[in-house]
């Protein structure tokens, strides 16, 4: 920090660069002073006059409990703000695009992406002050009113694109349910080769089956787990088990794996071949295990009876909304229902009331 005629300033090691004409600059901060350099208060401005949206508070803790589960792990992305006064920026001798830039402690600076990571630091330091001495990138341009403020906050956030459930369960290594449907993908048939690993829809003519994102949800119904939950080896190992048996009562999957029917031909015509389907066949699963330990794999042989085609009445009434498929709560649920009846399992009195909506 230095003293200017403005009073105190902060200084950030920092690089200058242009950007359709306007100057903008890439400073290193310290976590620590993230949540004095951007304070705001949005409670008691409306919408028309923030740069910003209000912020969800219920995005925070998962925030919070991720900085803090993995202090050597994490990755934070820059945050990008206006800063509402001249700033100062000192080259460095040979390096006219390299030096110190200097904010004044009393500036205006307005965030533009990335109120809800600042917010998360703030409380994730009250926990750990440790993280105060690591840095994230801060991409700072220079404030020129609200409506320019307002149009950099749509304009970062037009082509924002989520990834995918799928390339999400790909590429996340600290969730177990993400690490099990990884294992299942590649080692279990009817899986292998027939799984979309980066999509959560399938294209029509894809020679695919399944997506990785259905086997993970299909699964964590199976084992009766939440988001959060891990797996013992013993219930991998089960998991294993199930789709493998699973498989030897579907002829249409083994049909598909012997390459005598296209993965394309059977998802036009059969329920098993989409992601309603395969949860459903997961929650029957759940039951199946609880109430027949024993005899869970006799009891599949069952699934070679159900009649898959999509024309059946039962699953255009029980899978479908409007006559598309649908992977609801409530859809999903019905579809179970039905396979329980089939296994001759019973409801239970939640399932018994959602039946009694049908008639």
């Amino acid at each position: 920090m230095q003293n200017q005629d403005s009073g105190y300033c902060y200084s950030f090691p920092a690089v200058r660069g242009i950007q359709a004409g306007r100057p903008f600059y890439i400073a290193t901060c310290p976590l620590r002073i993230i949540p004095k350099i951007f304070s705001y208060n949005e409670d008691d401005v409306p919408p028309e006059l923030r740069a910003q949206r209000t912020l969800n508070k219920t995005r925070i803790p998962d925030m919070v409990k991720y900085l803090l589960d993995n202090p050597k792990e994490y990755v934070f992305s820059a945050l990008t703000a206006s800063v509402g006064v001249d700033i100062s920026f000192n080259d460095h001798q040979g390096a006219p695009n390299l030096g110190t830039l200097q904010i004044p402690m009393d500036a205006q600076i307005l965030i533009n992406d990335g109120q809800h990571r600042r917010k998360a630091i703030e409380e994730a330091l009250k926990e750990n002050p440790d993280l105060g001495q690591d840095n994230i990138p801060v991409l700072f341009f220079i404030d020129e009113g609200l409506d320019r403020s307002q149009q950099m906050f749509a304009d970062l956030n037009k082509y924002a694109v989520k990834p995918s459930p799928s390339l999400g369960t790909l590429y996340d290594h600290r969730d177990q349910s993400s690490e099990l449907a990884r294992e299942l993908a590649t080692t279990v048939k009817p899986f292998i080769g027939m799984t979309e690993m980066e999509k959560s829809n399938i294209s029509p003519k894809s020679n695919k089956l399944f997506t990785l994102s259905s086997i993970k949800q299909s699964t964590r119904a199976l084992l009766s787990k939440g988001p959060k939950d891990g797996f013992s080896e013993e219930e991998k190992q089960l998991a294993f088990e199930f789709w493998e048996e699973v498989t030897r009562h579907i002829k249409d999957w083994q049909m598909v794996i012997d390459k005598q029917v296209s993965p394309a031909q059977l998802r036009q015509e059969y329920l098993h071949a989409h992601g309603v389907g395969l949860h459903a066949i997961g929650v029957l699963g759940k039951h199946l295990l609880c109430q027949e330990p024993k005899l869970w794999k006799e009891k599949l042989q069952q699934l070679a009876d159900v009649n898959w085609l999509k024309t059946n009445p039962e699953w255009i009434k029980r899978s479908m909304n409007h006559g598309k498929l649908s992977k609801s709560n409530i859809n999903i649920q019905l579809t179970a229902n039905a396979l329980k009846i089939e296994l001759g399992l019973p409801l239970t009195p939640e399932e018994k009331a959602l039946e009694k909506q049908l008639s």
